[in-house]
């Protein structure tokens, strides 16, 4: 590589004293650029200082030069070819896995931590973290680590969606503060406001790096044209066009920097990159049942709708409105998209595609960025694929087009994959198709600012993980995000001196869909401290004015039970279900190698959801209550069947992931509603079984006792049924 001429390099020790420029922190040193980025290095490191022209570098790899990959005043493609062509195969292997969910709870380096990191690997997908201080401490560390070996490549590590109430214990804690809290993405859907969803991504970015955290891994954009689907919580629901505008604004809002923030064309040090996911669409699984497990591995296309599951990408994620262009990362669903391969007739997880991958994301639709696989399909996970040995997967995927592989702490199976292309393509052609992912993975670490300086103070990220703005802005969007469904009567708002009866709420033991311990409690769902600022509570209904039952939607079952009946129906209403009306035969077999005999099918089988006893209370309410009025609060993760209720009761609120604060404030009219379906609302089960998978709208919706139908854009403010430009826009008449 052609070297920059007028390099002067000077001594650490003479520059640092001649100059005023230097701030010591506890674990690294910052030097200012009168013009350009502020320089983070550690002693301890190795790299020493350069001066060029009045400005100061890092010598990463410390040869005592300025290579082009060390100078920030070239751009981030420039640098990443220069650093891609100096590395190892061995080292761009690293920068070509994911390492599996880390828990950061001390402020030093574990072991395997260390491992990871001493195996050139870049990318670490932090889970949970104690508080903001010791996941500053831990990236500082990781971080020096890092500097400190060849090439001193810093970490970009990524994180799963972090905002949610839910989702947040992990790092509330210690934060001087709550880091921002918001709806689920279903529920910032259901403010129908993209520009709240823009400034979700622009609050969430700051404190996504304030955690030394680089990548995000979403927005999750798949639609839900299959209502049973236990991963619509974290997409923007039903409609295609609504979801594009998510996806815009949500990336817009995570990538772009602005003002002196900003290092080059919209990109800087509060851009956090986003990996959108699925492609091609992960939402039209099968009856319902999700990928995550053997039972749930086909993507389905009974109403030959392929094309609009790309909506969110080709017209959102890949076509932004900001100057970043577009996400700079996507990751395929572990589905197999029946059917679909139009060009070598597979039928194999999407990660291991030529033709998802190659002839359509990267060749048809002529995206850029990094692909990246879900977590663990060379293991639990390998659809289609399952006949071929481990390093066989890895050569499979990596020849599909992939640049990055999820969830893999060890790089040598990929290593070994590449030893299998290296006979089958020879040296040369391994060498171009390694360095086109390392410099795709490079770019997206230089356009963050993290080889200048990927140290953090912690001081400065307690204050930004508690700050009051950011707290508040989401706060703001969980109340925007509830729906009024139903206010006979005018109901509500209820006044602050009305006296209140909220029944205790049972809930089973067990896990969710994820795997996550649910603990059995019987218990008020609500803190009676918090009831008790917004009105008066009575444990005896005969004394109450009004009832408020908060309840979640049914928990429904993953449509498989290994110890039972095989095959079972996934059902959206609390009481005992059987499937009279599902479809005799599968779409998708069983078995690839012998579908004849592999029939899927559940007809004639029940489910019954774990919270049935939610169902009783609501109806029990409604009896201890006689003619006074009766209001059910709904948490939802997915549609629900009202039916079982509605007519029972004066008033219906649905949710997605707020706090009880927001509905209260709601309830209370201290605010008014102004949340729309983000997905329609089925009449019965049996729309729910003669719906296709892969199509939008085409269930039959509920109507309530009040004439009103619960449809996609459905909802309620004080006045009644919502006409405004979001429903012209976004609703049925519109799509």
């Amino acid at each position: 590589m052609k070297r920059i001429k007028d390099i002067v390099i000077v001594s650490l020790l003479l520059l640092l004293a001649s100059c005023n420029n230097e701030i010591n922190y506890e674990s690294f040193t910052l030097i200012k650029n009168t013009k350009g980025p502020d320089i983070g290095y550690s002693r301890l490191s190795g790299v020493t200082i350069l001066k060029s022209q009045g400005a100061y570098f890092k010598d990463l790899n410390k040869n005592g030069a300025l290579d082009p990959y060390e100078d920030w005043r070239l751009s981030a493609r420039e640098r990443a070819v220069d650093l891609a062509g100096r590395m190892t195969n061995e080292q761009i292997t690293g920068l070509m896995i994911q390492a599996d969910h880390q828990e950061i709870d001390e402020d030093t380096l574990s072991a395997i931590q260390e491992g990871l990191v001493k195996l050139f690997n870049r990318h670490i997908l932090i889970d949970h973290v104690k508080n903001p201080e010791i996941a500053a401490r831990w990236n500082n560390n990781a971080q020096l680590l890092a500097e400190s070996m060849e090439l001193g490549i810093p970490l970009n590590n990524s994180s799963d969606p972090r905002n949610t109430f839910d989702g947040t214990e992990g790092i509330n804690g210690g934060a001087g503060g709550q880091i921002s809290i918001w709806p689920e993405s279903i529920g910032l859907a259901a403010t129908f406001d993209p520009q709240i969803v823009r400034e979700y991504g622009e609050i969430a970015s700051k404190e996504y790096r304030a955690l030394g955290i680089g990548t995000a891994l979403s927005p999750q954009v798949d639609l839900v044209t299959e209502p049973r689907w236990f991963r619509t919580p974290g997409t923007f629901g039903e409609s295609a066009q609504l979801s594009a505008d998510m996806a815009k604004a949500y990336i817009d809002g995570f990538q772009t920097s602005l003002g002196k923030s900003e290092i080059e064309s919209g990109w800087g040090y509060h851009s956090v990159n986003c990996m959108v996911k699925h492609w091609p669409g992960g939402g039209p699984v099968e009856s319902g049942r999700d990928a995550h497990y053997p039972f749930g591995k086909y993507a389905v296309y009974p109403g030959n709708n392929f094309n609009t599951h790309l909506i969110p990408f080709l017209d959102g994620a890949f076509k932004l409105d900001g100057p970043t262009g577009y996400a700079s990362a996507v990751m395929p669903y572990y589905t197999i998209s029946f059917n679909q391969d139009t060009i070598y007739g597979e039928n194999v997880g999407n990660s291991f595609s030529k033709y998802i991958v190659t002839d359509l994301l990267l060749n048809k639709y002529k995206y850029e960025g990094v692909v990246c696989t879900d977590w663990h399909i060379m293991g639990g996970r390998k659809w289609g694929v399952e006949k071929l040995r481990t390093t066989q997967r890895y050569h499979k995927a990596f020849m599909a087009g992939v640049d990055q592989i999820g969830g893999v702490n060890d790089p040598k199976r990929l290593l070994m994959a590449f030893d299998i292309a290296k006979k089958e393509k020879g040296q040369e052609w391994l060498r171009d198709r390694i360095e086109t992912s390392a410099i795709k993975l490079l770019i997206n670490i230089f356009r963050l600012g993290l080889f200048e300086n990927p140290y953090l103070i912690p001081d400065e990220s307690m204050k930004i993980l508690g700050e009051k703005k950011f707290v508040e802005a989401g706060y703001v969007a969980q109340q925007k995000s509830v729906v009024l469904l139903k206010n006979k009567g005018n109901i509500l708002p209820l006044s602050k001196k009305i006296k209140v009866y909220v029944p205790k709420i049972y809930t089973p033991g067990g896990k969710d869909p994820m795997g996550k311990i649910i603990e059995e409690k019987y218990d008020y769902p609500v803190s009676l401290n918090v009831l008790n600022n917004y009105f008066q509570t009575t444990e005896n209904p005969a004394e109450a004015d009004v009832a408020v039952v908060f309840v979640k939607g049914p928990i429904v079952s993953l449509g498989y039970e290994r110890k039972g009946e095989g095959y079972v129906p996934i059902s959206l209403q609390y009481n005992p279900y059987k499937a009279e009306y599902a479809r005799e035969v599968s779409l998708a077999p069983d078995d690839l190698d012998d579908p004849e005999n592999s029939n899927r099918s559940y007809k004639g089988r029940s489910a019954t959801a774990s919270n049935y006893k939610v169902l009783e209370t609501i109806l029990e309410t409604k009896k201890a209550m006689g003619n006074k009025p009766v209001i059910v609060s709904m948490a939802l993760t997915n549609p629900a069947i009202v039916a079982e209720f509605e007519n029972e009761i004066d008033a219906l609120l649905v949710s997605f992931s707020v706090q009880p604060q927001a509905l209260l404030d709601l309830v209370t009219g201290k605010v008014e509603p102004s949340g729309l379906l983000p997905f329609q609302m089925p009449a019965d089960m049996i729309t729910v079984e003669q719906q296709q998978e892969d199509v939008p709208f085409d269930m039959n919706c509920y109507r309530d006792t009040e004439g009103n139908v619960y449809d996609f854009a459905f909802g309620m403010n004080w006045s009644g049924v919502i006409h405004d430009k979001r429903t012209q826009k976004y609703g049925r008449n519109s799509n």
